[in-house]
């Protein structure tokens, strides 16, 4: 029989409080506790209590003929035990079943992979530590923030002791060749890797309820029909998605709860197909060809790339500002500190301050509380700035010759950063209006399913 590997993502940030520019070196706490717990209870209600039923309920009628996979960021994890404990009882109850794999990722749902490797191995232990914790099982496969990938993280991903990997399937990585098949890392070719099905993943995530979609209404009948008529040499598909996915950017009423309910079911009874994990899918088959990945590649926007988070000026700024402090905040002790550190580290700070205006705008409006990235820019460096200071003071009382240099090092960067903040807004906000100014390009027409 052929695999399915169901995979959800589950993560939710620490929204930042309006943070102004007077508040720097006054008031240091950033986080706005009264939106954060308003909308983890929400989505708990919506999404992540109805949707585990639906898959506990599978699990106990198809035994091991149905498994499903998850990642939790650390801080969504901190969010439930916070704010919705029930949460967290919930998935316990899908661990005890033996049929749920939970995967590795960066503890604060991080893009550190891509500029510091002794950080993003410490988020990767602390993000393991917690999963060990709460649901007895220590993580064999890695999901990286955003399925972020390449040769390097590859390289990284390997070393920290992990076979398996997932990713998207995204054309300027696979060429003409298929994502339903095992692949690995051509330099690391010991890392086995699980490719994002895009197309059929994003029929559920973001399709489902689009009235103007030529396939809609979306009904499991024909969702089964699609997945059968995948090329039967074709020996994996894998769907990966935002577990928010139900619920919450699907609501209940378009009828994704029953979708979810049905179409595994009428998959397992036409007796061609079966859930596996991560970890099983690697054991049972053999990879069909290495892949190559010079540049990084994710699972966001079209382009499939890093622009969504690391595209324009702001977000390469406050990126660079941020893990400026790398060196210094390994050797912090404070727990308030590796708090904010880690909090400050979510990839959705720089998603926030995104500039595409085309097609995926959008998806980027519809998870962004700003009201410009210009805005999102302004509070997230406020905040840093203040930030940088508690961090220079905390290295300015450590008698060690390497962090008082590290101190000097911070205090000129923070210096530095109010020079080029003012700078950058003046040079943002004029790359926004005239972006704005421009005629919107077209979505490419949808594609029609066979």
């Amino acid at each position: 029989m052929r695999s399915i590997c169901l995979y959800f993502q589950v993560h939710q940030p620490f929204r930042l409080r309006t943070y102004r520019f007077f508040d720097i070196g006054a008031d240091h706490y950033y986080f706005d506790d009264y939106q954060n717990k308003r909308i983890v209870r929400r989505i708990a209600t919506d999404c992540y209590i109805p949707a585990n039923e639906v898959l506990l309920g599978l699990i106990n009628e198809f035994g091991s003929s149905f498994k499903v996979t998850f990642s939790i960021s650390g801080t969504a994890i901190e969010q439930f035990q916070k704010y919705a404990p029930e949460v967290i009882e919930s998935f316990k109850r899908l661990a005890k079943t033996g049929n749920v794999e939970f995967l590795a990722e960066t503890y604060s749902h991080s893009l550190v992979a891509l500029n510091n490797p002794a950080e993003f191995k410490r988020q990767v232990q602390e993000h393991t530590a917690a999963i060990k914790k709460l649901f007895g099982v220590t993580p064999t496969a890695f999901r990286n923030t955003e399925l972020v990938y390449s040769n390097s993280i590859a390289g990284q991903v390997l070393e920290m002791g992990y076979k398996t990997m997932l990713t998207e399937g995204a054309k300027q990585l696979l060429g003409w060749k298929s994502p339903n098949f095992l692949y690995c890392s051509a330099p690391h070719q010991r890392l086995k890797l699980l490719l994002r099905n895009y197309q059929l993943s994003d029929d559920i995530a973001f399709r489902f309820s689009q009235r103007d979609w030529s396939e809609w209404p979306l009904t499991a009948d024909k969702y089964v029909t699609w997945l059968n008529n995948v090329e039967p040499k074709q020996e994996l598909v894998n769907l990966f998605m935002d577990y928010e996915t139900f619920g919450e950017h699907q609501k209940a009423e378009s009828g994704i709860f029953g979708f979810l309910r049905a179409f595994p079911e009428q998959l397992i009874k036409t007796g061609k197909w079966v859930f596996r994990t991560p970890s099983e899918v690697s054991e049972d088959l053999q990879p069909v060809a290495g892949i190559d990945c010079p540049h990084p590649i994710s699972w966001a926007d079209e382009e499939r790339d890093l622009t969504a988070w690391l595209g324009n000026d702001l977000q390469d700024e406050a990126f660079s500002t941020l893990y400026k402090v790398s060196d210094t905040m390994a050797n912090v002790s404070d727990p308030e500190l590796h708090r904010d550190w880690n909090y400050l580290q979510a990839s959705d700070h720089f998603y926030y301050m995104c500039t595409k205006w085309f097609s995926d705008a959008a998806v980027h409006n519809y998870f962004n509380p700003y009201g410009s990235p210009y805005e999102a820019f302004l509070n997230y460096m406020n905040v840093l700035s203040d930030f940088l200071i508690r961090v220079n003071e905390y290295a300015g009382n450590i008698p060690d010759a390497d962090e008082k240099a590290a101190s000097k090092e911070l205090k000129a960067a923070k210096s530095e950063t109010v020079v080029k903040k003012k700078k950058m807004v003046a040079k943002t906000a004029k790359s926004i209006v005239s972006a704005a100014a421009k005629p919107a390009k077209k979505a490419p027409p949808k594609t029609k399913r066979k």
